[in-house]
């Protein structure tokens, strides 16, 4: 089993709804996520998935967000856009990108400053 993960940035403005303290109001950050995919078979080069391709299938979903206000977006119309909330939608856009490629998509984390992070996956 190999496991592999790359790592790209976005920034975006957001404030949390319901939410006691500073970050109920507007503000930034320059969030850096991070994409594991895994899977047993390398293909006739030696690779599971070309990095290259897997930051590009992240970097797609990432622009999504890029430059935005988050709680305008349609996917945190009814839920915060919180790290966790971001995180899952990372995930399952990711993972239909995935969806013709030979790897499972195994975590999503999400950085929203340089000590502070989220991980998500799926199942147990």
């Amino acid at each position: 089993m190999f496991e592999l993960s790359v790592t790209a940035s976005f920034s975006a403005a957001h404030f949390l709804r319901d939410y006691k303290g500073k970050c109920e109001n507007l503000h930034g950050h320059n969030w850096k996520v991070e994409a594991a995919v895994r899977g047993d078979n390398i293909d006739k080069s030696g690779l599971l998935i070309d990095f290259k391709k897997l930051k590009e299938y992240l970097n797609r979903v990432l622009g999504e967000l890029d430059h935005q206000h988050l709680n305008e977006l349609g996917a945190f119309g009814e839920v915060n856009p919180s790290s966790e909330n971001i995180a899952v939608f990372i995930y399952r856009r990711l993972k239909i990108l995935l969806a013709g490629e030979k790897v499972d998509l195994v975590y999503i984390k999400v950085w929203e400053q340089d000590n502070s992070a989220v991980l998500y996956r799926e199942g147990r």
